[in-house]
């Protein structure tokens, strides 16, 4: 295992011990990155306690059908967009038992990218039921598999922030 396999896995089991520590649930909602942050949780023995499900959208079709995404929304922002992220990640709360979802959409490259939208942009959202939907847009340099890595990489350190600890 590379030093980076074992710094997310490092990573995916702190989130792990957070969420068990609360009796939470994780919900994912992935597009760049093609199912790798729930690979990264299910990594982690036990993760079925504190892993509810994760939906792999890729299409614009998926995210509509399978998370309830405005078809106006992915219009008027692209798939690449704090405001399809958001519906994406509420989606997934919606769809699932979790108390919090992480949602992610980018532009991994190589290709695919625009002035307005280069390659290596990524949204992310992040949904706690009954609570706040938080949205950033950040810019990951390097290759596909180094921007989906960042993607990942960002998308379960953000949840720590998320998930409170016990007694806080």
């Amino acid at each position: 295992m590379s030093g980076t396999e074992r710094a997310l896995e490092a990573l995916a089991a702190e989130v792990g011990a957070r969420l068990r520590e609360r009796g939470w649930m994780l919900a994912t909602a992935e597009s760049c990155t093609g199912g790798w942050i729930s690979a990264a949780v299910t990594s982690i023995a036990g993760s079925s306690e504190w892993f509810d499900r994760g939906f792999v959208t890729y299409s614009n079709d998926a995210k509509r059908q399978m998370l309830g995404v405005s078809a106006r929304s992915l219009d008027e922002h692209g798939a690449v967009s704090e405001s399809v992220v958001r519906e994406m990640a509420l989606g997934a709360l919606a769809a699932s038992a979790a108390h919090v979802a992480v949602a992610v959409s980018g532009i991994a490259g190589p290709g695919g990218g625009s002035a307005e939208k280069p390659v290596g942009t990524v949204c992310f959202a992040w949904a706690v039921r009954g609570g706040d939907v938080r949205c950033v847009t950040r810019h990951f340099d390097g290759d596909r598999r180094a921007v989906r890595w960042h993607t990942v990489e960002h998308a379960l350190r953000e949840i720590l922030t998320c998930v409170p600890p016990s007694g806080a």
